[in-house]
């Protein structure tokens, strides 16, 4: 089994962040106050409180794309990543990098997609046909 990780970011709407992660992403909400929300983000506890967004202001290259050096997300199995793109692309979301598979051919290959949560923090969002390439070289 994998431990759950814990992590908080800032966001500077909690109503926004609310509708978001658990609107649009269905994560269940779990204890809130009026200056934080915690999320069961995929298994994982994940906190949104009130502060200063980081925002994308660095970036690296990654197989011909330009990648949010500071982002976050989940490892999904193959069909659920691929309802979740299509979830977000029924729903409008506007991309950083589209749904797409990167270093097809390749060790590692895997689906890939970026996008912003309201306060413009980077989610990536992958998912590998042979989850043993996760950690290859």
């Amino acid at each position: 089994m994998v431990q759950p990780f814990h992590l908080a970011v800032p966001v500077d709407d909690l109503q926004a962040a609310r509708d978001f992660y658990g609107g649009l992403m269905g994560c269940p909400e779990g204890r809130s106050s009026e200056r934080w929300i915690d999320f069961d983000f995929f298994g994982h506890q994940f906190v949104v409180h009130l502060g200063t967004p980081v925002g994308q202001a660095d970036r690296n290259d990654v197989d011909g794309h330009s990648v949010p050096s500071f982002h976050y997300g989940v490892v999904l199995a193959w069909d659920d990543w691929h309802a979740l793109a299509d979830k977000l692309k029924a729903a409008g979301m506007e991309f950083v990098i589209a749904p797409y598979i990167r270093f097809e051919g390749e060790v590692g290959e895997q689906a890939t997609m970026f996008f912003l949560d309201p306060a413009g923090n980077a989610l990536e969002f992958k998912a590998f046909k042979d989850i043993g390439q996760l950690f290859a070289k």
